[in-house]
């Protein structure tokens, strides 16, 4: 792809991509960064210019680096509403890796002193963290492989690690990490992870990055399904070109930077990000009310047979059952500034519900014991340490525990797609398929259910109790 003979109903960058330079390397270029990261990085270079063309780089997959090196790094964002769709060529990609094809090209672009930063969106699973200690899981594959063999690393951690030791190696100022996934003080996850690796290989090494590095948190938002045929044609209609790395998103889109960089930045704020100096209580936000409430969803709309969440808000006992689990989550947070919870909650219904984005529960549904502490088990504990029932909660828990029996309403069998599939599949595979018994097995789940849950007892009741009804008929009371 090039941007001359483009169809006139694309929109295209606002500068001159020949000036721009390498400044930003940023790990897992899937369709988030593509709807988010990259997107506001256009929009900062537009607005103020500077040298922040971005690098990519897969840890894992080829297909998306080798589409966008295919296309001189340019793609189509789709925008989607129920006034129609809008095609955005997105430009600052200059160039993308491969790691598992060539660890050394990628290894060597960190060192680089033109990357200011590494940004990551790789998902939870990947930065090997153990839940229950809130430090490295040594058991993890990739943190197991990479402490014995440093420097040929294959994960995430590893890579931040080696990077910057070799630049401290060669007295070069380090780049600035920056995580965009969807954890709770990811900033913090991350710093934490890589104090605990450069430790155990360096204890000078920690202590240059702990003095050196600064890891700002981020919060993220924006809704982003999977690209689909539908997607490769809309983005060919509008474009005139075939684009097989095109996204589609909605057009709600927010993001809250912890303004705290070694080496300067692209200047996000005129793209409309809001840089502060604390982002946990807009993360805590996003995370119980949109994140917790998309889970809701996910799980029991999965298992009553809807494939899309604008399906599910279809249903008015369900949709309405959001907005009360949008209600409790948002009685565990203080307040927000500049935020109007309610109206939040609103704006969060109306994205749900937005015909134009087809948003698969099944994908929501993935990696839920990564996700289910931060965005729902962490509020239930704090809702009933203030006397609340939590009872939306316990609805989001049992549903968890029905898709986590991997048998949909017809019997068919579905994969989990989550890290601790196997663990579940374990303790599963004799106990008897009633709610007593199914939950009892699974808040059994070492590291998972935290001690003020499973030692609840009224609470769980309710979490077995509706764990039967949905055994029973995949569907719930509406309350």
């Amino acid at each position: 792809m090039n941007l001359s003979g483009l169809a006139p109903t694309a929109k295209l960058p606002g500068y001159d991509r020949k000036e721009l330079k390498s400044g930003i390397l940023h790990l897992g270029p899937g369709a988030f960064f593509r709807a988010h990261f990259a997107p506001f990085t256009d929009a900062a270079i537009a607005a103020a210019g500077g040298d922040w063309g971005i690098e990519v780089a897969s840890l894992r997959t080829a297909e998306v680096a080798d589409h966008l090196n295919e296309q001189n790094g340019l793609y189509t964002m789709l925008i989607r509403d129920t006034s129609g769709t809008t095609a955005h060529v997105i430009g600052p990609i200059l160039r993308a890796h491969v790691a598992t094809r060539n660890p050394g090209d990628l290894l060597t672009r960190l060192e680089d002193p033109a990357i200011r930063i590494v940004s990551l969106t790789v998902t939870e699973k990947a930065y090997g963290f153990d839940s229950a200690t809130g430090g490295l899981d040594l058991k993890h594959p990739d943190i197991a492989a990479d402490l014995v063999n440093r420097h040929a690393p294959r994960g995430v951690i590893g890579y931040l690690v080696e990077g910057l030791a070799r630049r401290r190696a060669k007295s070069i100022a380090p780049f600035t990490p920056l995580s965009c996934d969807n954890l709770p003080s990811n900033g913090a996850v991350l710093k934490r992870l890589v104090l605990e690796f450069a430790g155990r290989i360096d204890p000078q090494l920690r202590h240059w990055i702990e003095e050196k590095v600064p890891f700002p948190s981020t919060m993220v938002d924006r809704i982003t399904p999977a690209s689909t045929q539908a997607t490769y044609r809309d983005a060919e209609r509008l474009t005139g070109r075939q684009d097989l790395a095109a996204i589609e998103t909605e057009p709600f889109t927010q993001w809250v930077i912890e303004d705290h960089f070694a080496n300067g930045r692209p200047e996000w704020e005129k793209a409309g990000a809001l840089m502060v100096q604390e982002v946990s209580a807009y993360e805590k936000m996003k995370l119980r009310m949109l994140n917790g409430a998309h889970s809701l969803l996910a799980y029991l709309g999965y298992i009553a047979g809807y494939e899309f969440v604008r399906d599910v808000m279809d249903d008015p006992g369900l949709a309405a059952l959001a907005r009360r689990h949008m209600n409790a989550a948002a009685a565990t947070l203080d307040p927000v500034s500049g935020i109007d919870l309610e109206a939040y909650a609103d704006e969060l219904i109306a994205r749900f519900a937005n015909k134009a984005i087809a948003h698969r529960t099944y994908q929501i549904a993935m990696d839920g014991t990564q996700k289910l502490p931060q965005r729902l088990l962490e509020p239930a504990t704090e809702a009933l340490e203030h006397g609340a029932r939590a009872e939306t909660y316990a609805v989001a828990v049992a549903a968890w525990m029905r898709y986590a029996l991997g048998v949909d309403r017809n019997g068919e069998r579905y994969e989990l797609r989550d890290p601790r599939a196997a663990e579940i599949a374990a303790l599963l595979a004799n106990v008897p398929r009633n709610g007593g018994a199914v939950s009892k097995a699974l808040l059994g789940l070492p590291g998972l259910f935290p001690a003020a849950l499973t030692g609840n007892v009224a609470w769980t009741e309710d979490v077995a109790n509706k764990l039967e009804i949905l055994i029973q008929d995949n569907k719930l009371p509406l309350f």
